[in-house]
Protein backbone atom coordinates (compact mmCIF):
# COMPACT_ATOMS: atom_id res chain seq x y z
CA UNK A 1 0.00 0.00 0.00
CA UNK A 2 1.28 3.37 -0.89
CA UNK A 3 0.79 6.62 0.95
CA UNK A 4 -2.36 8.43 0.03
CA UNK A 5 -2.56 12.22 0.06
CA UNK A 6 -6.31 12.26 -0.09
CA UNK A 7 -8.98 13.98 1.93
CA UNK A 8 -8.08 12.26 5.18
CA UNK A 9 -4.55 13.67 5.12
CA UNK A 10 -5.89 17.16 4.43
CA UNK A 11 -8.38 16.87 7.32
CA UNK A 12 -5.65 15.60 9.64
CA UNK A 13 -3.34 18.49 8.69
CA UNK A 14 -6.15 20.98 9.08
CA UNK A 15 -6.99 19.53 12.52
CA UNK A 16 -3.33 19.82 13.61
CA UNK A 17 -3.15 23.47 12.52
CA UNK A 18 -6.44 24.28 14.23
CA UNK A 19 -5.24 22.53 17.38
CA UNK A 20 -1.99 24.53 17.36
CA UNK A 21 -3.91 27.80 16.92
CA UNK A 22 -6.22 26.90 19.81
CA UNK A 23 -3.22 26.25 22.05
CA UNK A 24 -1.78 29.64 21.08
CA UNK A 25 -5.06 31.35 21.87
CA UNK A 26 -5.32 29.57 25.20
CA UNK A 27 -1.82 30.73 26.12
CA UNK A 28 -2.89 34.38 25.75
CA UNK A 29 -3.23 36.29 29.01
CA UNK A 30 -6.65 37.68 29.73
CA UNK A 31 -6.77 41.16 31.27
CA UNK A 32 -9.61 42.14 33.52
CA UNK A 33 -10.96 45.60 34.22
CA UNK A 34 -9.32 45.36 37.63
CA UNK A 35 -5.94 44.68 35.98
CA UNK A 36 -6.36 47.78 33.81
CA UNK A 37 -7.38 49.90 36.80
CA UNK A 38 -4.30 48.72 38.72
CA UNK A 39 -2.11 49.54 35.73
CA UNK A 40 -3.66 53.02 35.50
CA UNK A 41 -3.11 53.61 39.21
CA UNK A 42 0.54 52.50 39.01
CA UNK A 43 1.19 54.59 35.89
CA UNK A 44 -0.33 57.73 37.42
CA UNK A 45 1.70 57.22 40.60
CA UNK A 46 4.94 56.91 38.61
CA UNK A 47 4.10 60.02 36.57
CA UNK A 48 3.32 61.96 39.77
CA UNK A 49 6.69 60.96 41.26
CA UNK A 50 8.47 61.99 38.07
CA UNK A 51 6.83 65.43 38.05
CA UNK A 52 7.54 65.95 41.75
CA UNK A 53 11.20 65.05 41.29
CA UNK A 54 11.51 67.78 38.63
CA UNK A 55 9.35 70.35 40.41
CA UNK A 56 11.06 73.69 40.76
CA UNK A 57 13.96 72.74 38.52
CA UNK A 58 13.99 74.18 35.02
CA UNK A 59 14.26 71.74 32.17
CA UNK A 60 17.40 73.58 31.07
CA UNK A 61 19.60 76.38 32.33
CA UNK A 62 19.80 78.44 29.13
CA UNK A 63 16.68 79.61 27.29
CA UNK A 64 16.33 80.95 23.76
CA UNK A 65 14.46 84.16 22.95
CA UNK A 66 11.21 82.40 21.98
CA UNK A 67 11.18 80.50 25.27
CA UNK A 68 11.78 83.69 27.27
CA UNK A 69 9.04 85.51 25.38
CA UNK A 70 6.59 82.70 26.16
CA UNK A 71 7.70 82.58 29.79
CA UNK A 72 7.24 86.34 30.29
CA UNK A 73 4.36 86.82 27.85
CA UNK A 74 6.13 89.61 25.95
CA UNK A 75 6.67 90.55 22.31
CA UNK A 76 9.98 90.27 20.42
CA UNK A 77 10.30 94.08 20.54
CA UNK A 78 9.86 94.18 24.31
CA UNK A 79 12.47 91.48 24.76
CA UNK A 80 14.86 93.44 22.55
CA UNK A 81 14.25 96.59 24.64
CA UNK A 82 15.00 94.65 27.84
CA UNK A 83 18.32 93.57 26.30
CA UNK A 84 19.23 97.01 24.98
CA UNK A 85 18.51 98.88 28.23
CA UNK A 86 20.45 96.30 30.26
CA UNK A 87 17.48 94.98 32.24
CA UNK A 88 17.91 91.45 30.97
CA UNK A 89 21.45 90.07 30.61
CA UNK A 90 22.10 87.66 27.76
CA UNK A 91 24.79 85.65 26.03
CA UNK A 92 25.17 85.56 22.27
CA UNK A 93 26.81 82.63 20.51
CA UNK A 94 26.82 82.19 16.76
CA UNK A 95 23.94 84.59 16.27
CA UNK A 96 21.74 82.84 18.85
CA UNK A 97 20.83 84.73 22.02
CA UNK A 98 20.60 82.77 25.28
CA UNK A 99 19.20 83.85 28.66
CA UNK A 100 19.99 82.32 32.05
CA UNK A 101 16.75 80.94 33.51
CA UNK A 102 17.81 81.58 37.11
CA UNK A 103 18.82 85.15 36.26
CA UNK A 104 15.39 85.84 34.79
CA UNK A 105 13.73 84.53 37.96
CA UNK A 106 16.06 86.67 40.12
CA UNK A 107 15.28 89.82 38.09
CA UNK A 108 11.55 89.15 38.41
CA UNK A 109 11.89 88.76 42.19
CA UNK A 110 14.08 91.89 42.52
CA UNK A 111 11.58 94.01 40.57
CA UNK A 112 8.51 92.75 42.39
CA UNK A 113 6.14 95.52 43.42
CA UNK A 114 3.84 95.04 46.39
CA UNK A 115 0.66 97.05 45.92
CA UNK A 116 -0.71 96.83 49.43
CA UNK A 117 -2.83 99.75 50.62
CA UNK A 118 -1.80 101.17 53.97
CA UNK A 119 -4.36 102.94 56.15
Amino acid sequence: MGLSWGRNHFKTSQFCLTNIKMKQIMATTVLTIEDLQDFKKDLLQEMKQLFQSQKGAPAKKWLKSTEVRKMLGISPGTLQNLRINGTLPYTKMGGVIFYDHEEILRILADNRVNNSLHS
